[in-house]
């Protein structure tokens, strides 16, 4: 009897469910923006000015990229289980390098779309190549100090809340890199600080350490035994905490108007920097979520597996298209410029998009229009990448 048979062909099929799942409401996430197909200019967790479809439109992302950190660190604690640790801690470092290279090049023209370069997002390939560089070093320790190193980073970052260095100076530039989102203005150029470092790199090692539950110390169900314990168990530290409003988020939950806006606050956690509450609140459900599907197959699972298969493929795909077709939306759309979207003016910092936009409804259909779309693109670049696995450079896309 296989001890592990959500494990077919090398993969297995929870993790790439889950990675999938992600990916496929990543794509939401960059749609209804505003900048894209959105027609609301107001923060959407505003709760002050939102609607609870907005709301639920931008938060349903936030678990987007701490899970995927984590589903990276657990990819490489089993890729590990094939290599060295040396060879492990070099393709990690090569693949963090490249990771960082994309952010700058690839993904940063893709939200551009200008060679100028006007404007360059430190995002989510940044943290998450960094991540990858760090763990590179990480993993030549025992694995209970990184899970320790790992819970450190996560739970005590809050306490440098308060702390933050001003002005567009190269201290501050630093910090905010470690743990403060904000913009820089260098020689005309615009640096946004997207995703703080701390504690994100801290997410991909904690997967790392998740990664030994999938090997042959541990059957289907002792797996989900665990899952469902530490998930279960971090749900409602975060419950707890969140009550509270003692630790955990720099912005605490209030009431409001009605009994559902109090829920929305309650929810409303801290992303930049992820927040102890924004951990436990998106890791306790990717363990929930993984515990539920260990043994699930269908259709359903099948299809939305294909993404989480090849999700730097669809990701650096999906961005190109989504600004294409904003471009041709705003060419036919009364009163815009369609070169607005070529200016050397980064269109985040434009008033020409104001009157711009659609309706929540139509985001969702132009979102769906381009999931379904990449579908036969990721499914034929899946087979092509299981076919063709001596090719060494199609593990770094």
């Amino acid at each position: 009897m296989n001890p592990i048979p959500t494990i077919t062909k090398n993969r297995i099929t929870s993790i790439d469910f889950l990675r999938g799942t992600i990916m496929i409401i990543m794509a939401l996430d960059h749609v209804r923006d505003y900048l894209f197909f959105g027609s609301f200019y107001f923060a959407p967790l505003d709760l002050t000015r939102t609607t609870g479809a907005i709301f639920f439109t931008r938060w349903i992302t936030h678990f987007c990229a701490p899970i995927f950190l984590l589903l990276t660190g657990t990819s490489a604690y089993l890729v590990g289980q094939r290599k060295s640790k040396k060879e492990l801690s070099a393709f990690l470092l090569k693949r963090g390098i490249w990771l960082v290279i994309l952010e700058l090049v690839v993904t940063n023209l893709g939200w551009n779309f200008n060679l100028t370069f006007p404007m360059f997002f430190l995002i989510t390939l940044w943290a998450l190549g960094i991540s990858m560089i760090v763990l590179a070093g990480l993993i030549h320790l025992p694995l209970k100090w990184i899970l320790a190193i790992s819970i450190l980073l996560i739970a005590g970052h809050n306490m440098l809340d308060g702390f933050h260095v001003q002005g567009n100076t190269l201290p501050a530039f630093g910090w905010a890199l470690l743990h403060d989102q904000r913009s820089f203005t260098w020689h005309h150029e615009v640096f946004l600080v997207g995703y703080p470092l701390i504690p994100f790199i801290a997410i991909t090692p904690l997967g790392y350490c998740l990664g030994q539950l999938y090997t042959s110390k541990y059957d289907a169900e002792k797996r989900v035994k665990m899952l469902m314990t530490i998930g279960a168990s971090a749900l409602m530290l975060f419950i707890v905490l969140r009550y509270s409003n003692l630790y955990g988020d720099p912005v605490k939950w209030s009431e409001q108007k009605n009994s559902f806006f109090t829920f929305l606050s309650f929810v409303n956690v801290n992303k930049y920097p992820p927040s102890l509450l924004y951990v436990l609140l998106t890791i306790s459900v990717a363990l929930l979520f993984l515990a539920f599907t260990e043994k699930l197959r269908n259709g359903v699972v099948k299809v939305v597996s294909v993404y989480g298969r090849v999700p730097m493929f669809y990701y650096l795909i999906h961005i190109y298209i989504i600004h294409l077709i904003a471009l041709i939306a705003s060419a036919f759309t009364p009163g815009q410029d369609w070169h607005i979207w070529l200016l050397k003016t980064p269109i985040w910092f434009t008033t020409s998009l104001k009157g711009y936009g659609f309706s929540l409804p139509v985001a969702y259909l132009v979102w769906m229009g381009i999931v379904v779309g990449l579908y036969p693109l990721c499914k034929r670049y899946d087979a092509y990448k299981q076919s063709h696995k001596e090719k060494w450079w199609l593990s770094y896309l």
